[in-house]
Formats: structure tokens, C-alpha cells, sequence
């Protein structure tokens, strides 16, 4: 806890509150309660409540840390927290200020709070790299509305009791916050939205649903928020990815005059396609060494699995991802050479290839001025 932190949590006002205890949500409930939590962007929290302290009346993750360290420290390690990174910075510190409606395209997910989108418009008029829009996702945008917070009911499924103060009025319990759907608030497009080859750009609520793991149960919640830790780990991990699928690579023949081999990767544990989204891609390649240990050049044989678009999103080169249980098999058959000593076989993550290659080409046509630097910044994160 900060020595801010400290300070400003001895000033906690609040009356005692106890948690209203709610039964089981329908889906219809659920769906009427993420209506109205979603509205993008997410409205101005308003007045304050006139006992709320500094503290609680914060909208900072810092401050939310200072009652939540475990939540906050997961949230500020993850992606979540990264997510009006300098890939986007430096395409929106572009934009006319009073362009709002352009600027939602990103913030309606990235950082989707009115107040977020109000400090967006004061760095672009003053240049100013300061504000709560730099902070992405933050905890405000899925717990709080109108200074009330929202969460989950407590793991024991207790409820306060009168002995305890709460701060901030206490939590209402809501259901959708262990729902698949809650995620699918920015993990899922519209069935009117953009869309590429017949299939919207963005569909992982959608392939979950397709897929066994919405049957039995297992929400995104299970697999990306275990024990409701605030990491959100996904294709950035490579533990994650080892979790989520089975690779194996098997030799038919290391003759004299030819290798036949194969390598496969198989999506055995991940609740939607591998990878999801078009940003991706996991390369599989075989290759002959030498005895030093080195690749020989002219040996490599590739497959890629992912979702391949253009760069100005006009069309889908094509689509190799899996589905849940679905295979892909590199096969490799080539004339051994003189000089190889081993076959290799390799299956590698690029998670970020697309952003790669989509801010060396806006750098390339120089079509940034402002966010030049942060665009530079992003190329270079994303190659690391």
C-alpha cells in the first residue's frame, strides 16, 4: 500500500451497508443487466456522493490497489492494463479532437469510460501524454457505474455483517460478472458488424459458444481468470499456449536420400479457435541441421496457423485456425542433405505479426506526424 494509499483510506466515511444478497440471474437478467452496464461509452460517473472520502470517490487503479493489492497488481501486469498502448497512441494523437465518434472505434473497448474519452480529447488539443485514457482497461470500467461498484458475490458466498464498514456503499452482486457474456461486451462483434470471407472480424464469444466448453459449463472466466486472478493471460503466454494445445512431431524415414516426418499441433484445451483473433500467427516448421548445430538453408518446410488479412482489412487471405479438437499436420518430405545431421521440428508464437507489419507499413507512408514515436515504440515491442 502506497503512503498515499494510507492516507486517504483513513478517511473512509461510508455508513455501514449491508450487500444485498440476489438469487441466481436468468440469461434474460443477465442479458438485460449487460445492456445496460455496457453503453459505450460507458457514461460519466457523475456526482459524487457527498460521504464518499477521496479514496473512494477515485476512479485510479491505484487507488482501487489500495483495498484490492492482488486484483491490482494482476490487472497492472496484464495486457488489459496496456491496452491504449503506443500502437494506438500513436494512431489517435493523430485524429481531429472533436472526431469522437472515430475515436470509440478504439475506446468502446480499449478504454471505454466518458471520462476517458474526455482526457483522449485534452491530449490531442494539448499535447499533454498524461490522463486516465492512458491507462486502458481500467477496474472502473467493469466495476463502477455511477460510483456504485458491481462484482461478483464473495467466494463463500457470505454477506457482510452489520459489525462491518464498507467502503463506497458496499458492491452490488451481479451474476454476468462469472458469464461468458460479459466478456463478449468487447470479445464479440455484432452480427451487423465488420466482417471479412462471411465471418466478423472479431468472434470469440461466438466460437466459445460453437464449441463444447459453452455445454459443459466452462466459461471464459474458468480459463483466462482462474480463481478469479485479474490476468487474463492468453496468446502473450507461452505456459497458456503449452496449455492449450498438444504438439507432437514424429519421423517415418531418415534415409540416406530423404526425410519424412511430420509435425502436428493439436487445439486440445482452448475454448475457442487458435488462435482467435487475426492479429496472431503460430508458425510450424521443419528443417535439417548441420553438425554445428546450424539451420540449412533450402531445407525448411512451414505451415502457418492463422487468420490471414490484409492490412487494410479489404480481404481475408485465408484461415488455418483450429477449432477446438481440430488438428493441423506439417508434412515434411524432402531430399537429405549432404551435410545434415539432424531434422528439427519447431512450432513458434508470433502474437503479434499483424501489428508488425501494419505499423511498418503506416510508418513506411508516413502518414503519422504526432504519433510517429509511439508508433516506432509499438514496432518495436511487437518484434521483441
Amino acid at each position: 500500500m502506497t503512503e498515499r494509499a494510507a492516507r486517504i483510506t483513513a478517511q473512509w466515511a461510508s455508513p455501514l451497508l449491508l450487500l444485498a444478497v440476489t438469487t441466481s440471474a436468468s440469461a434474460d437478467q443477465i442479458d438485460q443487466f449487460l445492456d445496460q452496464h455496457w453503453q459505450r461509452p460507458i457514461p460519466a460517473q457523475g456526482v459524487v456522493p457527498a460521504h464518499y472520502s477521496e479514496l473512494e470517490a477515485s476512479l485510479d487503479p491505484l487507488d482501487c490497489g489500495a483495498c484490492h493489492p492482488e486484483q491490482y497488481q494482476d490487472w497492472n501486469q496484464s495486457l488489459h492494463s496496456k491496452a491504449m498502448g503506443p500502437g494506438l497512441m500513436g494512431q489517435l494523437i493523430d485524429m481531429p479532437a472533436h472526431a469522437r465518434g472515430e475515436h470509440q472505434s478504439c475506446l468502446r473497448c480499449h478504454a471505454p469510460l466518458a471520462e476517458q474519452a474526455e482526457a483522449l480529447v485534452t491530449e490531442i488539443e494539448t499535447s499533454q501524454q498524461q490522463g486516465s485514457h492512458r491507462q486502458g482497461l481500467i477496474c472502473a470500467a467493469c466495476h463502477v457505474r455511477q460510483h456504485q461498484r458491481y462484482g461478483p458475490e464473495r467466494r463463500d458466498s457470505s454477506t457482510p455483517t452489520e459489525s462491518q464498514q464498507l467502503a463506497h456503499n458496499g458492491w452490488q452482486v451481479a451474476d454476468a460478472f462469472e458469464d461468458s457474456r460479459f466478456c463478449a461486451a468487447c470479445h464479440q462483434f455484432e452480427a451487423d458488424e465488420f466482417s471479412l470471407n462471411g465471418k466478423l472480424l472479431e468472434n470469440t464469444y461466438n466460437e466459445w459458444l460453437d464449441s463444447d466448453y459453452s455445454r459443459q459449463g466452462v466459461s471464459c472466466q474458468s480459463c483466462h481468470m482462474p480463481d478469479r486472478k485479474h490476468q487474463w493471460k492468453g496468446i502473450h503466454d507461452p505456459q497458456m499456449v503449452r496449455q492449450g494445445v498438444e504438439i507432437s512431431a514424429q519421423i517415418y524415414t531418415l534415409e540416406a536420400l530423404t526425410i519424412d516426418a511430420s509435425v502436428t499441433v493439436k487445439n486440445s484445451n482452448t475454448g475457442h479457435r487458435f488462435p482467435t483473433y487475426v492479429t496472431p500467427q503460430v508458425v510450424m516448421e521443419g528443417y535439417q541441421q548441420d553438425q554445428q548445430g546450424d539451420r540449412i538453408d533450402g531445407t525448411e518446410t512451414y505451415f502457418v496457423v492463422a487468420r490471414r488479412v490484409a492490412l487494410d482489412l479489404s480481404q481475408e487471405v485465408f484461415d488455418t485456425r483450429l477449432a477446438p479438437s481440430q488438428t493441423a499436420t506439417l508434412s515434411y518430405q524432402q531430399a537429405r542433405h549432404p551435410q545434415a545431421a539432424a531434422f528439427v521440428a519447431k512450432v513458434w508464437v508470433q502474437p503479434d505479426f499483424f501489428y508488425q507489419q501494419f505499423y511498418q507499413s503506416v510508418l513506411d507512408s508516413n502518414a503519422t506526424q504526432r504519433g510517429k514515436q509511439e508508433l516506432q515504440q509499438a514496432l518495436r515491442d511487437a518484434t521483441e
